[in-house]
């Protein structure tokens, strides 16, 4: 007998060994779900390291099918014992490999069955939003507590005060704990969120206790984005990643047809008007419907049912109103613009509701009022005939079938007249200097711009200008290079106009010279 005894300890222990092998994550999960789980674990003495470590396989088969991330699931876990210890926080993991390695690596905390302190912690640190580390504002938080059942401690307060601030508690006993108090402490309904189970059949209720979780933590939304006047974007989670199946998606106008729009909803099918819904397909790998062909300006309500015959799901609904037509001319625009004319463009074109086009335009501040027609399918016209450097106020309508007029009014303002200079003449005297004659002495003449340089044996950078007032008709130049060539601009309010240019000789018959326009 005494030989048999090592191979009866191997088996034993084999038995006994904890089995960390976990089923394929189930279909169809991975990407239903948004919200934040903190596990609640007893650690302290009274649970054996057996016992430990099967509530730990329990936890990695538990949450194995979920995708982890910020926009996905959350998980965070927190032991009991003398001291409560913070495993891993909410943001610490967003892969299951990191997850699953830091469940096989928990190790107990032995002492007291301090649940009280735990739950302290929790309410404070890890299930409060907005705090670091803490929870992600409006998504469903979920307790789930696994106890041996030992000596929980006053634990009815700590927990009502969670469920007051919104926070899914669910139990599952190992032992043969106070049913009152743990059916007291758990939300509603008792049957689907408290479990009580042998430490070697917990893999029974994985499933129920999942499908709890996810009726919690379901992210069942539908919302509407892109909305114009006649299209809009359906987006929802892809509930039916992984399973066979594909979405119907009916649209149609509202009762009254006309007004709120935005809201969106979960649960029975929203009421479509009469049989003007329409009705399309999605794939189950989809997560987005173009809904097309709308009317402006309307209510629209679209229901999506994810079909499928491995799992039921729930209709979610969406209603939303598309933006108002968009009514000729909604943009204007000025180009080409001169001293005496301007040319006036719109949009969009509407040839099928506007009938004509109706421009009105007279000079600021109390000028001639002036008005040109043209035709519905003309988006442009030139305006004639205008004052210079005058400011215009231009006013485009749009004269609609429907008995409707939209206007748009601009400001344009045409060019400046900017003459050129009439004559430029040079006389040479002496040397190297020159008499500098022009004509000019127009209205709105703001003076003259006189510039000269060197082109022959000139130093670089030997260049010159001056400016002088709109009186002065010549001036002498002194100490020019040999072929100096000089220039003279008029310059006006606002531009410089067209100037001349002579080129200044100097030789022993000088004469006089120079350039006629």
């Amino acid at each position: 007998m005494e030989n048999h005894m090592p191979l009866i300890w191997m088996l034993l222990c084999l038995f006994l060994r904890p089995s960390w092998t976990q089923n394929p994550a189930p279909e169809g999960v991975l990407n239903c779900c948004e919200g934040d789980v903190l596990f609640l674990l007893d650690s302290s003495g009274s649970v054996s390291s057996y016992e430990h470590s099967r509530m730990l396989a329990f936890l990695s088969e538990l949450l194995l099918p979920f995708s982890l991330g910020e926009d996905q699931v959350r998980v965070g876990l927190l032991q009991v014992g003398t001291k409560p210890r913070l495993e891993f926080g909410f943001d610490t993991f967003t892969t299951q490999s990191g997850l699953q390695g830091a469940l096989k690596n928990t190790k107990p905390l032995r002492g007291d069955t301090n649940t009280v302190e735990a739950l302290k912690m929790a309410k404070e640190r890890v299930l409060r939003p907005g705090v670091a580390g803490g929870t992600r504002e409006g998504l469903p938080r979920v307790l789930v507590w696994l106890t041996d059942g030992v000596k929980p401690g006053d634990v009815i307060g700590p927990m009502a005060e969670l469920r007051e601030e919104g926070v899914a508690v669910l139990v599952v006993s190992t032992g043969h704990g106070n049913y009152l108090v743990l059916r007291e402490v758990v939300s509603p309904p008792v049957e689907e969120h408290l479990y009580f189970v042998d430490i070697d059949d917990m893999s029974i209720i994985t499933e129920d206790l999942r499908n709890a979780i996810i009726e919690i933590i379901r992210a069942e939304r539908i919302t509407v984005r892109d909305v114009s006047t006649n299209a809009a974007t359906l987006q929802w989670r892809p509930v039916l990643s992984g399973l066979t199946g594909h979405y119907e998606i009916r649209f149609g106008p509202a009762p009254g047809g006309t007004g709120g729009g935005g809201t969106a909803g979960t649960g029975t099918s929203p009421s479509i008007s009469g049989t003007q819904y329409q009705r399309i397909t999605q794939s189950a790998d989809s997560s987005t419907a173009r809904l097309t062909g709308l009317k402006p300006d309307t209510t629209y309500t679209a229901t999506l049912t994810p079909e499928s015959n491995e799992q039921a799901f729930n209709a979610l609904s969406v209603s939303f109103t598309t933006k108002p037509e968009v009514l000729s001319p909604a943009t204007v625009a000025i180009s080409d613009s001169s001293a005496t004319s301007v040319r006036v463009s719109w949009g969009p074109i509407q040839p099928d509701k506007v009938t004509s086009y109706y421009i009105e335009y007279s000079a600021l501040p109390r000028g001639k009022l002036n008005a040109v027609t043209v035709s519905r399918t003309q988006n442009s016209t030139l305006l004639r005939n205008l004052q210079p450097d005058t400011t215009y106020l231009v006013t485009v309508t749009a004269r609609h079938a429907s008995g409707k007029e939209k206007a748009m009014s601009v400001k344009v303002c045409t060019q400046e007249v900017t003459p050129a200079l009439a004559d430029l003449q040079l006389t040479t005297v002496g040397s190297d200097s020159v008499q500098v004659d022009w004509k000019g002495d127009v209205d709105g003449l703001r003076g003259y711009w006189l510039t000269w340089e060197g082109q022959q044996n000139a130093l670089p950078g030997q260049r010159s200008s001056l400016y002088l007032p709109p009186d002065s008709l010549s001036t002498r130049l002194t100490h020019l290079p040999p072929l100096a060539r000089v220039c003279v601009s008029p310059i006006y309010r606002t531009a410089r106009g067209e100037g001349l240019c002579c080129t200044a000789q100097f030789h022993s018959d000088a004469f006089a010279y120079g350039y006629q326009s």
